[in-house]
């Protein structure tokens, strides 16, 4: 058989192949791509009907159907089951959940559902009495039981294809349908259709599709090596700034002496925190933040680019820690759940430890939330003080920790060093879920017009959270303006709240700006101008003479309008985090810190027994101490800031070794016992 024939048959044989795969199931498949990919897209319109699904079609052709043959490449892989419809039903089942995931997750913040929020499965399983009644949780819990009955029994029940499955046949067949739908993408990729660089999430998923948008979340992580990626492109970089390769003795703590040629430097992240003002489709009958309008007008202050929408607090506060953008990231990563966990990174707060500055965060929510207590040490901070570590803590209506406790948290890091100190904090009172009903009865601020009944009471919850924490501010600057030390204080919101709010009911037509004030208790030159968040730390560490940390230097000494800058910061990035570490002489010297939990420290002075109880006199206590013995929890009730009482009895002749732990009341993870 000549050379021609044989092709032509082997052309043949695929397209017989082919057909015979293609034939009942293979049209099945395909049908029922295309209706759960209408069901994916109708719920991520928020639809109560098939018209949001049906006008993505008609509006976005192409996407629609190649995101059904995303779909339905998954499908095919049922043909190398014998128990095709539970192959299927699997399949389907998780294409359904997914977009089930996004829809709900859509009405409760601006974010859609990515393969990391599956990482944040166990903290996001924790809050959901903040989002969700009792009924609706009841309601998915049973529908998750269920759903298992139903694929245990039609596992076991199922029907199953009698015939010998010819495996040479289907493999092709599936092999196939893979080559089509990679083909596909790439021209859909090369013709601009979809994109690989999301900027906005949200948008992406609205106009690339869910089930594209949702695998690139999964496969597109960390930050790409770029095409040019050497050392000698490296030192390039730092040449264009003035600097050269760091040695093994940098990122070492400086004298505290030195410090106190600067001030103290006090970052405030606010939850959710934006103007409402800005709010085109609301009014309210006062100024909800008229405090912090004030300072904006008084002080230093401008729009700040975040690279948040509605979600995703860690990624703004990583960008003002770092100096680097997050979104050099794959779409939706939080470096905090990935590659900050293990691996340490130059930051402000190493910066300024160079300095002699005592680095503290502080946050009035849980230690474990987006892994704080483990990333803060390998973001250079001595301390953090988590709500674990706070006594007598007011609660918003939706059980959020209220920001007025962080006066005191803050001041006492302030208190706790000889020299200077920063202070990196994050607020947690104004995030949602906000209320489609009325909670507050006596509201400070009142919706005076608004779309519908539903987001007047959403609006009135958030615009009074927005009023008590003003009125934090005003108490904070305050007690800074009696501090006897110069202090800066630079506040921000780390993104707007989710509200549904749309380009045309936000004044600014950015949904990833705020604003910010840098306020003083001194005198500092108002300047205002528009950053970005992982520029405010260049621009803020220039105006105090401070010069120290390669990206926080880079940031400072090249043109940020240039388009090389970000090409220049995104390698430095890479280098840090995944490359060979160039920028410090191929060596890993940034170290992770002893940082130790709560400024103020936990000691035990005295176990009293009174009876058969037992009582622990010491310092600090907090409602979320409990006596541990051999590493084991008491029953432990709270009985104020010197004492503890326990319920369980104890062995006489252990009762001395029994210690205090820190418990993370969801998890109950111990976060740190007394020595």
């Amino acid at each position: 058989m000549d050379q021609d024939n044989m092709e032509v048959k082997n052309i043949k044989d695929i397209k017989t192949i082919f057909d015979r795969y293609r034939h009942g199931f293979l049209g099945f498949c395909v049908i029922h791509a295309f209706i759960l990919n209408l069901f994916m897209e109708t719920l991520a319109r928020k639809g109560v009907s098939w018209a949001g699904g049906f006008l993505f079609l008609v509006n976005s052709p192409i996407v629609f159907f190649y995101n059904a043959l995303i779909i339905f490449a998954t499908l095919s892989f049922a043909a190398l089951f014998r128990r095709r419809v539970f192959a299927i039903t699997i399949i389907s089942a998780c294409w359904v959940a997914i977009g089930v995931a996004n829809g709900i997750i859509l009405t409760q913040r601006m974010t859609p559902f990515t393969v990391k929020d599956l990482s944040a499965i166990t903290e996001g399983a924790t809050l959901i009495t903040n989002y969700l009644s009792k009924l609706q949780i009841t309601l998915i819990a049973a529908g998750l039981v269920l759903l298992v009955v139903g694929v245990v029994f039609l596992f076991i029940k199922g029907p199953k294809k009698k015939d010998k499955i010819n495996y040479r046949r289907n493999v092709a067949g599936f092999i196939l349908v893979c080559m089509l739908t990679g083909a596909a993408t790439m021209g859909v990729i090369n013709q601009g259709i979809v994109n690989t660089f999301f900027g906005n999430l949200a948008y992406a998923y609205r106009d690339y599709g869910i089930p594209y948008c949702f695998i690139s979340t999964w496969v597109n992580t960390g930050i790409k090596k770029p095409n040019n990626y050497s050392k000698e492109e490296v030192d390039k970089i730092l040449a264009s700034a003035g600097l050269s390769e760091r040695k093994s003795d940098y990122f070492v703590q400086g004298d505290p002496a030195d410090s106190k040629k600067y001030p103290n430097i006090i970052y405030l992240q606010l939850e959710s925190f934006v103007d409402p003002q800005l709010f085109t489709n609301i009014q309210c009958d006062k100024d909800p933040m008229s405090y912090y309008r004030q300072l904006m007008k008084d002080y230093s202050s401008g729009a700040l680019e975040v690279p948040a929408c509605g979600a995703g607090t860690a990624n703004t506060e990583f960008e003002t820690l770092t100096g680097v953008s997050a979104r050099f990231f794959g779409p939706g990563e939080y470096p905090y759940k990935s590659v900050l966990t293990d691996h340490p990174m130059e930051s402000t707060a190493f910066d300024l430890k160079m300095l002699g500055f005592g680095t503290h965060a502080i946050h009035n929510h849980r230690a474990v939330f987006y892994n704080r207590h483990e990333v803060f040490k390998n973001l250079g901070f001595d301390t953090f003080t988590s709500v674990e570590y706070m006594s007598d803590v007011d609660k918003t209506p939706k059980n959020w920790a209220k920001d007025s406790v962080l006066t005191g948290a803050i001041m006492d890091a302030l208190k706790s060093t000889d020299g200077r100190d920063y202070v990196h904090t994050i607020s947690v009172q104004g995030h949602g879920k906000y209320p489609p009903e009325q909670l507050i009865k006596n509201p400070n601020i009142n919706i005076t017009a608004a779309p519908n009944e539903e987001l007047k009471w959403k609006y009135e919850y958030y615009v009074n959270q927005i009023y008590e924490m003003d009125k934090f501010v005003k108490d904070l600057t305050a007690e800074l303006e009696k501090f006897d030390e110069p202090t800066v204080l630079v506040m921000f919101g780390d993104h707007i709240p989710a509200l549904d709010i749309t380009e045309e009911t936000y004044a600014p037509k950015d949904l990833y700006q705020t604003q910010y004030v840098i306020w003083s208790n001194f005198k500092m030159e108002k300047i205002n101008q528009k950053l970005s968040a992982y520029e405010l730390s260049s621009v803020l560490f220039e105006r105090l003479g401070i010069h120290t940390g390669n990206i926080i230097q880079y940031g400072q000494n090249v043109d940020r309008n240039k388009p090389e800058y970000l090409e220049g910061l995104e390698t430095l990035a890479y280098d840090v985090l995944y490359g060979k570490k160039y920028m410090y002489g191929g060596k890993s010297i940034v170290k992770p810190t002893a940082m130790r939990m709560g400024v103020k420290p936990i000691k035990i002075k005295k176990i009293v027994q009174a009876g058969d109880k037992y009582y622990i006199k010491g310092e600090n206590f907090t409602e979320y101490s409990k006596v541990t013995l051999d590493g084991e929890l008491l029953k432990t009730f709270y009985l104020g800031p010197t004492l503890l009482g326990l319920v369980d009895e104890v062995d006489p002749s252990k009762a001395k070794e029994m210690k205090v732990s820190q418990i993370d009341r969801n998890s109950k993870e111990i976060i740190s016992t007394t020595e």
